[in-house]
């Protein structure tokens, strides 16, 4: 397949931005960035669990203007619960529960509700929808269903008849929390989350991830089979299949993300080894038929080695241009790479937030790095877009992290 990304020439031009401008210190990264006008941190806050890490899947700008979070706090399989966090518009902790007794239970996503917030993930191995009050947190319901084997619901939906689930069951690597090689499942539950039936899609996705709406139809992404390629398909409202698709290349391409314009064209992102030297994000848009409109392969914004560097894709949001922006997490895996700049040195062994704009054509508008001015490790886990026009970042650094975004 042909990639739309587009490679600067940075080394002629780095050599006179350097000189006249140095590297700035405070949670930006010295990256090679060429880009005018990125947007900067307004703020960032934390907020820990009752376990030794707390690491968040999913982020989602409320009504409210505030931030909702959702993720495990501690290790599957013997000390996870789900955690959910619920901060103001300025990052201030409103609320926070966990759920799960278990040890193994795993929060994925979440959406608002007029009166709540509906959570998915799992507890105890088995498929589980929780409402929350948005005022306090508090329990509405809680159902679970052995839907077959260890199995979980990654996203939701919320229809006027009740709610769509997608996930997986009969995980065949359970305390895997990204690809369980198990079969893609779609449930189909009422306004209280009692399970009414379910399909089992497992010859088009080998693990569901996310679920859009357009015209009264289904988008469905995922994982197929082997975590080969991007696999999507389409279906009616009783969840009959209309068309399958795959796109990726010759090597692994796993999707994670999925997000929807207003004209129903579709955006995918996750990360390849298809025609790349390492882990790269992978993004591309898609017709409503199903056809590739554009794709792009990039990574290591940093410029270091790239068969060094794992630039992993998890969260995508269309924007209102036409085009999107995506998040991910870039750094080395391997050992400490390091390249200088200025008087600070940037190690490669530490990740950083990797934040990437296109246009509708798939033209890279611009890309940008944000890091601990300590070393810790950040990596994007998710995005949502924010009233102001900027948006809210979900941070793994070992606890919950919101990183706000200045307008864009």
């Amino acid at each position: 397949m042909t990639s739309t990304t587009f490679k600067p020439l940075f080394i002629p031009i780095l050599i006179v931005v350097t000189f006249l401008f140095g590297c700035r210190k405070v949670n930006e990264d010295c990256n090679l960035s060429l880009y005018k006008d990125t947007p900067n941190i307004q703020w960032t806050t934390e907020v820990s669990g009752s376990g030794e890490e707390s690491h968040g899947h999913f982020i989602l700008a409320c009504s409210d203007g505030g931030y909702l979070q959702v993720g495990e706090t501690g290790f599957i399989p013997n000390s996870a619960k789900i955690l959910v966090v619920k901060t103001d518009e300025s990052g201030n902790l409103v609320w926070k529960k966990e759920f799960g007794n278990t040890g193994h239970n795993l929060g994925n996503s979440a959406i608002e509700t007029t009166d709540g917030y509906l959570i998915c993930g799992a507890i105890n191995e088995n498929s589980t929808v929780i409402k929350l009050d948005k005022i306090d947190g508090s329990e509405l319901f809680t159902q679970s269903f052995d839907n077959g084997g260890s199995d979980a619901f990654e996203n939701i939906f919320l229809t006027t008849s009740g709610i769509v689930a997608v996930g997986y069951i009969k995980a065949e690597d359970n305390t895997n929390t990204f690809f369980t090689e198990g079969e893609g499942y779609i449930t189909y539950l009422d306004s209280n989350g009692e399970k009414l039936h379910g399909i089992n899609v497992n010859n088009y996705l080998s693990h569901a991830y996310r679920i859009r709406q357009f015209n009264n139809n289904f988008y469905i992404s995922g994982l197929t089979e082997g975590a080969n390629d991007y696999g999507l398909i389409k279906t009616d409202s009783a969840g009959n299949v209309l068309w399958s698709k795959t796109y990726g290349g010759s090597s692994a391409d796993h999707c994670f993300g999925m997000d929807l314009s207003k004209d129903g064209s579709i955006f995918l992102t996750g990360h390849t080894l298809s025609d790349v030297e390492n882990w790269d994000t992978y993004t591309i848009k898609i017709d409503t038929n199903g056809n590739l409109i554009w794709e792009s392969r990039i990574g290591n914004p940093r410029g270091f080695n790239p068969k060094y560097i794992h630039d992993e894709a998890w969260g995508i949001k269309s924007t209102l241009d036409g085009g999107c922006v995506v998040i991910a997490g870039t750094g080395d895996e391997y050992g400490t790479y390091k390249r200088k700049c200025g008087t600070e040195g940037d190690n490669s062994n530490t990740w950083h937030i990797y934040l990437i704009k296109f246009n509708t054509n798939g033209d890279l508008e611009w890309q940008k790095t944000y890091g601990d001015r300590n070393g810790i490790d950040w990596a994007g886990e998710d995005i949502d877009l924010t009233s102001d026009g900027g948006a809210i970042i979900a941070l793994d650094n070992g606890q919950f992290g919101f990183v706000k975004i200045e307008p864009f």
